[in-house]
Order: C-alpha cells, then sequence, then structure tokens
C-alpha cells in the first residue's frame, strides 16, 4: 500500500509541473502576439513575407520576433519637415562681416603698374636693324642675357652698334640683377630683398657710368596689406636729392585709387600725381580658361594676362598733364585693344591720341598702334618651335609726316 501511494504522489507531481509549464507557454505567447501587434506598423513599410516562411494567425512572419531590430532599423519613417516658424540663423559679429568685405576686395598692385595693362598696348618696342639676344640659365638660380645691336639708328650718343651682358640671380626671397654695357663704360645694378618674413620688399637701384653725370642710386620699399600698397623711396638723381611717397587704396572689387608725392632736389620741386583706376570684367571670361595659350606655345615676352578689361585715369600736377589709359579684352588671350587720351591744361587744343592692339595666336603675336599724327608701329613675334625654340621678332615704323621709315628684325634664343 505504501509503495501504490508514493506513485500516486509522483504522478501528481508531474501533472503539477507539466501544467505550470503550460501555463508559463501560454503567457509566453500571448506577450509575443501583443509585440506582434505593436511592431506591425513599421512591418508593413518593409517588403512582403516570403511564402515559406511561417507565419502568426495574422499572417505576419514569425522572423520579426526572431529580428525585431532590424525592421526597426530599416523601416525608420523620415522625420517630418521644418516648418516655416524655424528659427533664424545667429547674426554675424563684426569681425566676421569685416572679415568677409575685406576678402571680397583685391590687392591693387603696386601704384607704378596702375596703368602699365594699358601702356604696354600704345607703346611698343619697335627697334631698327638686326637685335640678337642669347639667353643661358647656367642654374635654377642664375641666367645670363648677351644682347648685341646692330645698324641702328635709336641710340641717344649716335652709335650704331651696342653689346650689353645682363647677369641675374634669383630665389624666393630677392633678386640680384647686373647689366654692363661695355662701349658706354656704364653698369646698373638692381637689388631686391624680402624684409621682415616677407611682410615687405627693399630695392636698391644703381646706374655708374665713367663720366659721372649720369650717376644715381635709388632705394625703395615696398609694402601694403590686403586691400593697399605703398612705396617709400629715397635717393640721389642728377647730382640732387630725391625723396618719394605713394599709395594705391582698392575701394571696392573694381574701383581702386591713389596718390604720389615726389621732391626732387635738382630743382627742389615738389611733384605729385593722383590716379583712379576702374577694373571691368572681360566678356566671355568664364571662357578664358578654354583659350589660354600654353607657356610652350607662347611667343617670347608674352606673359599670362587676367581676362579684363579697365581704365585708368591720372593726373599729373607738375607738368598739368591729365591722361587717360582704357584696355578693352575683346576676346581673353587672343584680342586686346587699348587707347591712351593725354592733354596738357596749358594747350588744350593740342592733345595727343594712341590707339593700340594685340593678337594672339598659337605661336605668335601680333601688336600694332597708331597716334593721332599718323605713325604706325608694328611688332609681330613668332615661335619657330617647340619648347625653348628661338622667336623671331619683326619690327616696323612709318611716320609719313616726319618721313622716316624704319624696319628691324630680331632673334631671341633661350639656352
Amino acid at each position: 500500500f505504501g509503495s501504490c501511494c508514493c506513485c500516486l504522489y509522483s504522478l501528481y507531481s508531474l501533472l503539477r509541473i507539466t501544467c505550470v509549464i503550460l501555463l508559463q507557454a501560454t503567457s509566453y505567447l500571448e506577450a509575443g502576439v501583443l509585440f506582434i501587434n505593436e511592431i506591425s506598423p513599421l512591418e508593413r513599410m518593409g517588403s512582403a513575407p516570403s511564402k515559406i516562411e511561417g507565419s502568426n494567425r495574422d499572417g505576419r512572419p514569425f522572423s520579426s520576433l526572431i529580428s525585431p531590430s532590424k525592421a526597426k532599423c530599416e523601416n525608420i519613417p523620415p522625420p517630418p519637415p521644418l516648418g516655416d516658424d524655424q528659427p533664424p540663423p545667429p547674426p554675424l559679429d563684426s569681425i566676421e562681416e569685416a572679415a568677409i568685405s575685406a576678402s571680397a576686395i583685391p590687392n591693387p598692385g603696386p601704384y607704378e603698374q596702375a596703368a602699365m595693362d594699358g601702356k604696354r598696348l600704345v607703346t611698343l618696342d619697335t627697334f631698327d636693324g638686326l637685335r640678337f639676344d642669347i639667353n643661358k640659365q647656367l642654374s635654377p638660380y642664375m641666367a645670363v642675357v648677351h644682347s648685341f645691336w646692330l645698324g641702328t639708328t635709336m641710340i641717344p650718343d649716335g652709335r650704331n652698334k651696342t653689346y650689353t651682358f645682363l647677369t641675374q640671380i634669383a630665389d624666393e626671397s630677392g633678386l640680384l640683377l647686373s647689366r654692363v654695357d661695355f662701349d658706354r663704360g656704364s653698369v646698373d645694378g638692381r637689388i631686391h630683398q624680402a624684409l621682415l618674413g616677407g611682410l615687405a620688399m627693399g630695392k636698391l637701384q644703381l646706374g655708374l657710368s665713367q663720366e659721372g653725370q649720369g650717376d644715381q642710386a635709388l632705394a625703395e620699399v615696398d609694402f601694403g596689406g590686403l586691400t593697399w600698397t605703398g612705396n617709400l623711396k629715397y635717393g640721389t638723381m642728377a647730382g640732387g636729392l630725391l625723396f618719394g611717397v605713394n599709395y594705391f587704396q582698392s575701394i571696392t572689387p573694381r574701383l581702386a585709387m591713389g596718390g604720389e608725392g615726389m621732391y626732387v632736389g635738382t630743382n627742389q620741386s615738389l611733384m605729385s600725381n593722383y590716379t583712379l583706376k576702374y577694373t571691368m570684367p572681360a566678356a566671355g571670361s568664364e571662357i578664358g580658361d578654354d583659350l589660354e595659350v600654353g607657356k610652350e606655345n607662347e611667343p617670347a615676352g608674352a606673359t599670362a594676362e587676367t581676362p579684363s578689361s579697365m581704365m585708368c585715369l591720372n593726373y599729373n600736377s607738375g607738368q598739368q598733364l591729365i591722361s587717360m589709359n582704357y584696355k578693352r579684352v575683346v576676346t581673353p588671350n587672343r584680342v586686346t585693344l587699348g587707347a591712351e587720351l593725354s592733354c596738357s591744361l596749358a594747350e588744350l587744343q593740342k592733345p595727343q591720341v594712341l590707339i593700340g592692339a594685340e593678337f594672339k595666336l598659337t605661336k605668335s603675336k601680333v601688336s600694332m598702334c597708331v597716334d593721332g599724327d599718323g605713325r604706325i608701329q608694328s611688332l609681330v613675334e613668332a615661335k619657330l618651335g617647340m619648347g625653348q625654340a628661338p622667336t623671331i621678332q619683326f619690327a616696323g615704323e612709318v611716320d609719313h609726316m616726319k618721313n622716316v621709315l624704319r624696319f628691324g628684325y630680331g632673334l631671341n634664343i633661350d639656352g
């Protein structure tokens, strides 16, 4: 009887444990159904369940129970769009506004070169006879030039030939240049050196001759900032002291103005001049890079120019002379026109007019100039090959009023 009671008690315990397990499984299934109902909106945004995948009574796959985080990460709805009542961005402070306005105004460059872009089109370097230049690069920092000029009538002292030897040493911090004229017995030298870690540039110019009457020495200091440049001069010229100062300031991205004052001790005169320059973007400058001629195809003396037109007005109080230079870029890096109008306040009835044009081709450049008296000047430069090939030059000048005809040709060899 005792053994039968033990068996019944064991069976009762087993049934009790089985009921507890079934109750726990039922509670787990109910919790799973509630979880599926909670993630059902996210599941509808995903792809449809596969046919071979098991599903519950609502038709939803059981795999969502195994990896609910995947469905949540892949099917997160986009954020709501921003409303019109969003707060505005914080205003810029005065320092930031000043930095933005200053960066939009460029540096105007040296005062002496304010009208150079227009003047080079109407002041051609024409010559007569034969001019022969040999350039030799001895090292990355040193170069020498042998220059011959034969059969000319343009030398002021009456000579018909000349030979000069030029040496140049240049690096990132400065420049040393000297030129010796053996026939005249003169030496010219220039020294450029960066000062104060590149904040300023010191210049020294010397000119010595056998007679000693034309000797001169001039020391200069160039300095400037983001939107302005300045220059100080001190030296001797024609036996007297010389003092000078100039300042050039960009007012807007297109407008710049400045002035220069100079005292010459030889005649104890004080001279001043004032300049106003306005720069305009060239028509079609956005395609200027496509039309730019490569350096290997440019003729000697050609320099890359910014495709922009400009107008420069200058007034010299010492000479009472007003001059205006104008440059117009018709086609960037191809066709450029220039003009100069000058008039003296003492002789308003005798103005001078110069009109010039420059045409750049693949391997050549043609320049011409006509003035109000009918004088015509022309200069043709052509490269004879690729790279450092020689450059040939043809120059001509016709002055019908003075019955003057000049013609010259030259050759420039780079080595």
